[in-house]
């Protein structure tokens, strides 16, 4: 019968992805990118996040000139931000501790801000064909259904049992090939609900299938009630129309992005060099934005505001922003915190 990876690399010749955006000139740099992006995103919300992304950084030398915040602009609505300021860190570190070239192997490569031992897999594997095992969702519900492996993937003594298979499993050639193959058999074929087993080239030897199991294979993420955080943002709005944003200090929720001024109440915040008419005040729709450990409720607040002539401090923490940007020239490139994007579009569409 053939090899496991003999199945897979015959499936993936006849029937695997070869025209995604960083399958054509498949460097370290564009493979990096994409395994970033696309961890806990789908390919079709990744792919004009990295077309962007490449048009303005084509190199990692690029990438690790950039400021901060032209990165995290073209971030802004991937969302999980680490991921962002982990590229633009390990960008330097490329360039700075091994001369702008990735390293070859897969433990300098896990090395850098952001790379996890699957990543680092893939980018050796992927862009250098070097032989190295990954572990990403994708191969996880392969590997578990087709050896029936019970439990959620994530435990610690069925991570360790996957990654030895997946090592077992590797052939002896084509690695690239073969890596991409288990990346599109996961995300095309043996999908989380309703696989599609009659056009598996596993499905003759996989025992969830045989047992009956697929549905129940892999388990799923042990269920937590989320707790709830309550957060007012304040609307500090000037007669030119920009609203006051405050950069958040880079570790922690948000980290690096712009966001409004928070509070627990709707009174008024006291800002230095900002004149705030607290009659002004105006409460808009209460919303919810949920993380992966919480729900948070929004409360926006709007109050009109004006700079006294000595202007607020700290110009480095404060931006006025205007709320209708003007052209793609004009346009002012920071991230934004997904809810504030959400909150200024709004703005913009009311007035």
């Amino acid at each position: 019968m053939p090899s496991f990876s003999t199945l897979a690399l015959t499936w993936f010749d006849e029937h695997g992805r070869k025209n995604l955006p960083w399958q054509s000139n498949r460097t370290p740099y564009r493979v990096w990118l994409s395994e970033i992006m696309l961890q806990q995103t789908q390919v079709s919300t990744v792919i004009p996040y990295f077309e962007r992304f490449t048009s303005r950084f084509p190199t990692v030398n690029d990438l690790a000139n950039a400021d901060i915040d032209q990165v995290l602009y073209l971030w802004t609505g991937l969302g999980y931000y680490a991921r962002a300021r982990n590229l633009h860190k390990a960008a330097n570190q490329v360039v700075d501790k091994f001369g702008g070239a990735f390293p070859r192997t897969v433990e300098a490569l896990e090395s850098l801000p952001g790379i996890g031992l699957s990543t680092a897999g893939a980018i050796a594997s992927l862009s250098m064909n070097i032989r190295a095992p990954i572990l990403d969702g994708n191969v996880k519900r392969v590997l578990t259904r087709f050896h029936a492996i019970s439990g959620w993937p994530e435990q610690a003594k069925i991570k360790t049992q996957l990654w030895k298979v997946a090592e077992a499993l590797l052939p002896s050639a084509r690695f690239a090939d073969y890596t991409q193959a288990m990346m599109d058999l996961g995300a095309t074929v043996c999908t989380r609900s309703k696989p599609f087993c009659e056009s598996c080239p596993l499905s003759t030897d996989c025992l969830s299938l045989k047992q009956g199991k697929i549905t129940e294979i892999p388990g799923k993420k042990p269920k937590k009630t989320l707790p709830v955080r309550e957060v007012t943002l304040y609307i500090l709005r000037s007669a030119r129309n920009e609203v006051l944003l405050e950069k958040r200090p880079a570790s922690g929720i948000w980290g690096g992005l712009y966001s409004l001024p928070e509070g627990q109440t709707a009174i008024a915040p006291s800002i230095p060099n900002l004149s705030i008419d607290a009659a002004s005040r105006s409460e808009l729709t209460v919303f919810r934005h949920t993380f992966s450990h919480y729900h948070l409720d929004i409360s926006p607040v709007e109050y009109t505001a004006e700079e006294q002539s000595s202007g607020v401090c700290e110009a480095d923490r404060w931006l006025w922003y205007p709320i209708i940007q003007k052209g793609t020239a004009g346009i002012t490139e920071i991230g934004l915190a997904a809810p504030i994007k959400k909150i200024l579009k709004q703005l913009a569409r009311v007035k």
